[in-house]
């Protein structure tokens, strides 16, 4: 018996190691420029362990997309649920620590042909836009209900916006090789979103 749970948590161990390895490669190559053998690598395991847990390549590129935009979407909604104002949660999602130059591990993806026409695996990449759009239009929606935002915001338009900046800014900073890019087009949203806060809504607080 001992032997047997020891079996299972070795299995399970190979397979977080492979998903993540994965996760790690697609981010930093993409897809095409991710192998077989640079994931084994990556991972320290065996080319039959790999077959093992996954029929391949692409079945392991979807787990570590899937995994990947799980983790982005519990990142934005630490910030997009937490306290504070409707304009003040999404200037904590646009001002989150990230690495800038790295890029986003989801929209680098959109830049991948193999990616983009294969709809099983774009499927986790316009999932997580579409929540995040909808997501930011609840909260920029919620404080128009709560009086902290002008009534003729546009929710939808604008969380369409605050999203575009974010994977927009990426893009830039990444071809200047500086961060600053990206951090003008935040503070430039911000600025505009900050045009619609009504008095006293950017100190209020949610109840």
């Amino acid at each position: 018996m001992y032997s047997a749970i020891m079996s299972t948590e070795e299995r399970l161990g190979t397979q977080e190691r492979l998903v993540r390895s994965t996760q790690e490669l697609l981010w930093e190559r993409g897809y095409v420029g991710t192998s077989p053998k640079a994931i084994l690598e990556r991972a320290g395991v065996g080319q039959g362990s790999m077959y093992h847990h996954f029929s391949g390549k692409s079945a392991l590129a979807l787990a570590a997309l899937r995994r990947t935009a799980q983790t982005m979407q519990q990142t934005a909604e630490e910030c997009l649920g937490g306290p504070g104002t409707a304009y003040g949660r999404v200037a904590a999602y646009l001002t989150r620590e990230r690495t800038v130059l790295r890029g986003c591990p989801i929209g680098r993806m959109t830049q991948d042909r193999d990616v983009v026409q294969n709809p099983e695996l774009r499927t986790p990449l316009d999932q997580m836009f579409g929540w995040l759009r909808g997501r930011i239009a609840d909260v920029l929606a919620e404080g128009q209900r709560r009086g902290e935002l002008a009534a003729g915001l546009d929710p939808v338009a604008t969380a369409a916006t605050v999203a575009a900046v974010v994977q927009g800014g990426y893009v830039l900073a990444r071809a200047a090789d500086d961060p600053a890019p990206f951090d003008a087009a935040v503070q430039g949203v911000l600025a505009l979103l900050a045009a619609q806060v009504t008095p006293g809504g950017a100190t209020g607080d949610r109840d």
